[in-house]
């Protein structure tokens, strides 16, 4: 009930003799205004009509809203059955869509290193497109690129289109360095980025491998199956493709004549890591790492880290 059927009702208890035009004229309304209130408390049942006229009398308050009270309490009570019956309905569509998730979009645990390289033979001689991989720190283990070289080279005689990115460091190592030539050769695409957030292998964009520890690829992988989970790491592959630097170039110099991977190193610092962390982070050795730092506070006309920082971001280098 709104303000304006109640004041109705509330004139109509006081003087029950009014009509719809002495209603209209003592509380300021149109009589259309009046006519839509009384139809509400009709349906209300707090008017009901007169024994000995045709005028419509007001119910007491204490029948009239009792009764309404009743009635919206059944009405409560019905709507909390209607919600109890959708809370069920929703649930067992829940339980219907996670059976089919689970069947599309599965988890599946390799818990060796040997597992991982078997899968990844048996993905190398099944793709059909296109394979994908970020490789995260700097050398390569020699024993990774033996166990690599022969499905690669069995994929890209297929047709199958190799994508890799590695992080500018392995430009240090010679073994990681030869295989990238090697893979080049054949006619697989390489390129690089200071930092990667993980390793990754994606197949035909259907099937992501990444490890089950980031700190420690021995300890196995996960395989991932389904658009939900694939496509975001798809996404971070271009991104990082976009934005690397072609194999056989030197490492490019912005505008600011920092390599990627010296800007990657002054922000690794500015968030509080130290030469050892970012050493790891960016695949380089600590004495490479530190011989860096030294070559940018001498750019930078710095005499500590603190200056140092404070000098990179009036420079607009970070």
């Amino acid at each position: 009930m709104n303000a304006l059927t109640e004041s109705v009702y509330r004139t109509l208890l006081a003087e029950p003799d009014r009509g719809v035009e002495q209603i209209a004229a003592k509380l300021h309304l149109s009589e259309a205004e009046v006519r839509e209130a009384l139809d509400e408390l009709l349906e209300l049942t707090l008017l009901r009509p007169a024994s000995d006229s045709r005028n419509l009398r007001a119910v007491s308050p204490e029948v009239g809203l009792t009764r309404l009270l009743a009635h919206n309490q059944n009405q409560l009570l019905h709507r909390q059955q209607q919600l109890e019956s959708a809370r069920t309905a929703i649930a067992a569509l829940s339980a219907e869509y996670l059976d089919r998730r689970l069947d599309d979009e599965m988890v599946l645990r390799l818990d060796s290193l040997d597992a991982v390289r078997d899968r990844l033979e048996e993905l190398a001689a099944t793709a059909q497109e296109e394979c994908l991989s970020l490789m995260r720190g700097g050398a390569v283990r020699p024993d990774s690129i033996q166990a690599g070289k022969h499905p690669n080279q069995l994929a890209l005689e297929r047709g199958v289109a190799i994508r890799s990115i590695f992080q500018e460091s392995f430009r240090n190592d010679p073994d990681t360095l030869r295989y990238a030539r090697w893979l080049a050769d054949l006619g697989g695409m390489t390129r690089t980025v200071p930092l990667l957030p993980m390793r990754l292998v994606i197949v035909d964009r259907s099937i992501a491998l990444i490890p089950s520890d980031p700190a420690d690829g021995r300890r196995g992988a996960l395989e991932l199956h389904g658009a939900a989970l694939i496509q975001p790491l798809c996404a971070l592959f271009e991104e990082l493709w976009r934005n690397g630097s072609d194999f056989g170039q030197p490492a490019a110099r912005d505008d600011q004549d920092l390599t990627g991977s010296e800007r990657a190193l002054l922000q690794l610092l500015g968030q509080g890591h130290t030469d050892e962390s970012a050493s790891r982070k960016l695949g380089l050795s600590l004495r490479t790492v530190r011989r860096m730092m030294k070559d940018l506070m001498d750019r930078l006309g710095a005499e500590s880290r603190f200056q140092a920082g404070a000098q990179a971001v009036r420079k607009e280098w970070l």
